[in-house]
C-alpha cells in the first residue's frame, strides 16, 4: 500500500471517529437533535429492542405494562417511594430525555431534591447508553401521542436553556 493510500484511509477513520464521537456526545449533553432520534419512539427497531429490555431490566419493579408499583405516592418505611408508573399516569414523561437518561444510567439519588431518598439503582454498570436509550424508545412509544408531543416540546425547551 501507498503512504498516499494510508493518509486516505487514516484521514477516512478519523472523520467516521469524529462523526460517531460527535453523534455519542450530543445524545449525552442533549446538544441536538441526536438525543430524541436515539430515544425515537417511531424507530420500530429501536422500540423492538428497547421493549426486552425493559422486559428483562425494567419490568419487575415498574411493571410489565409500566403500570409502576401501588401505591407509588406513598413512601415505603425506609423513605423511598414505591417504583413510578412509566405511562402516561406517571410522572416520567414530565422529565426531559436527558434527566431520564441520568435517572438510569446513574441512579434516582443523583438528581433528588435535597432530603429525598430515591430507591432507582444506577444502571451504568448493567446497560450501555444505547440500551439506555432504546428502553426510553420503547417506554416513549407507550404513551398516547399528545403526551408525546408534549414531552417533545418540554425536552426541546430544556435544551435551549
Amino acid at each position: 500500500m501507498s503512504e498516499k493510500s494510508n493518509l486516505v484511509i487514516i484521514g477516512v477513520s478519523v472523520l467516521v471517529l469524529g462523526l460517531v464521537g460527535g453523534a455519542y456526545v450530543n445524545v449525552l449533553t442533549g446538544d441536538d437533535e441526536a438525543s430524541t432520534t436515539w430515544a425515537d419512539p417511531d424507530n420500530a427497531q429501536l422500540v423492538e429492542r428497547g421493549s426486552a429490555i425493559y422486559a428483562q431490566t425494567c419490568a419487575e419493579c415498574h411493571g410489565d405494562k409500566l403500570q409502576g408499583q401501588p401505591d407509588w405516592r406513598v413512601k415505603n418505611p425506609d423513605g423511598t417511594l414505591p417504583a413510578p408508573p412509566h405511562d402516561e399516569t406517571g410522572h416520567t414523561w414530565h422529565h426531559p430525555d436527558n434527566l431520564l437518561f441520568d435517572t438510569i444510567k446513574y441512579g434516582g439519588q443523583k438528581n433528588a431534591p435535597q432530603g429525598f431518598t430515591s430507591g432507582m439503582l444506577p444502571y451504568e454498570d448493567v446497560l450501555s447508553d444505547e440500551e439506555i436509550m432504546a428502553s426510553l424508545a420503547y417506554i416513549k412509544s407507550r404513551w398516547p401521542e399528545e403526551i408525546r408531543k408534549r414531552h417533545a416540546q418540554m425536552s426541546q425547551r430544556m435544551k435551549a436553556k
